[in-house]
């Protein structure tokens, strides 16, 4: 099939089905329906990257992420791709795995494939190259990394008060020896987690014992070794949160290898609120981040305004919240 037949088939010029299939404003919505129908009846595909060219959009946003294997990031990723869909958008992901080298590469196929802005969700991303992505005009969105800027929005998690709603909820159970896995301190977020941890910690009245404190890799394996580490403390924690639940859910294979039961004996609550998390055993109390709204921020910044990389980015707030379920209990119960 080609361009010729759809038009011949909806009774239109060529270059009206051209301008229908790059969105132009110049086609009646009467019009622009006939040639869909036409478009769908003879199953063409439209060459997008002649579309590109034309048009000087290539209808792409790239996305990109710190860890695929992380079950955040795959959610994150399917919200994000369900609003671009609702809006006749395809996204181009890459995983840049914490590595410095690949997220480069992951920045050079962005600007290979012209994407049209990139959302990056990644817990780190050198100066280089968002001046490299920048000054080519192309509209930009952080989580939590961002300088709300020309071009430049950023999706901001209120982290602190996820935490301290978690401590806060220990502390009402009776728990005072609280320790915290955090994340690899050399990140960002990860820092702003602990921080959040131990202002949280002084607001409870709580003593802050270092030997409580362990530093993970935001990964299972990190988990469960903090938590072993926690475990041969001469004094032992009643509860611990993590910097994520994926750490959460690896602390907790810890636990139950040293014949200890969850509450029972340790409480333990993760962040994020992933899938898996109410399924654990038991189910996991967590701190939820919401993807979908993360995702709604981040395409919006992106998509909401047109010549985005022309005007003052936006800061959306996002309001994290305390999941209660079954790994958190009185202390001794």
């Amino acid at each position: 099939m080609n361009i010729k037949e759809v038009a011949r088939l909806a009774g239109v010029s060529t270059a009206t089905v051209s301008r229908t299939i790059n969105g132009s404003d110049k086609v009646t919505p009467e019009t622009a329906e006939r040639v869909k129908r036409a478009i769908e009846k003879l199953k063409f595909y439209p060459n997008t990257n002649a579309r590109a060219l034309g048009s000087g959009k290539s209808s792409l946003y790239g996305l990109i992420i710190s860890d695929i294997t992380n079950p955040f990031f795959p959610e994150l990723v399917k919200s994000f791709e369900d609003v671009a869909v609702q809006y006749g958008m395809e996204v181009l992901i890459a995983n840049t795995n914490y590595d410095k080298k690949r997220m480069e590469h992951c920045v050079v196929r962005m600007l290979q494939r012209k994407v049209d802005g990139v959302a990056i969700m990644t817990s780190e991303m050198d100066e280089h190259l968002v001046d490299e992505l920048s000054s080519r005009r192309i509209p930009l969105v952080f989580l939590d990394l961002g300088k709300v800027q020309r071009g430049s929005s950023n999706v901001a998690v209120d982290y602190p008060a996820g935490i301290d709603a978690g401590v806060a909820y220990l502390r009402e159970l009776g728990h005072e020896g609280i320790a915290f896995i955090s994340g690899p301190m050399d990140l960002v977020p990860a820092q702003v987690r602990y921080k959040g941890f131990i202002k949280s910690m002084r607001r409870q009245g709580l003593t802050v014992d270092k030997s409580m404190i362990v530093e993970g890799n935001h990964r299972m394996d990190g988990g469960h070794e903090g938590m072993t580490k926690l475990l041969k403390n001469k004094r032992r924690p009643t509860a611990v949160m993590t910097s994520n639940d994926v750490t959460a859910i690896g602390a907790m294979g810890a636990i139950f290898e040293h014949g200890l039961k969850i509450p029972r004996d340790v409480s333990i609550i993760g962040f994020d609120d992933i899938a898996m998390s109410a399924f654990t055993q038991p189910a996991l109390t967590t701190i939820r981040l919401p993807r979908d709204e993360v995702a709604r921020a981040a395409f919006k910044a992106l998509h909401g305004v047109p010549n985005a990389a022309m005007v003052d980015g936006v800061e959306y707030r996002i309001e994290p919240k305390l999941i209660i379920r079954q790994s958190t209990g009185p202390v001794g119960r």
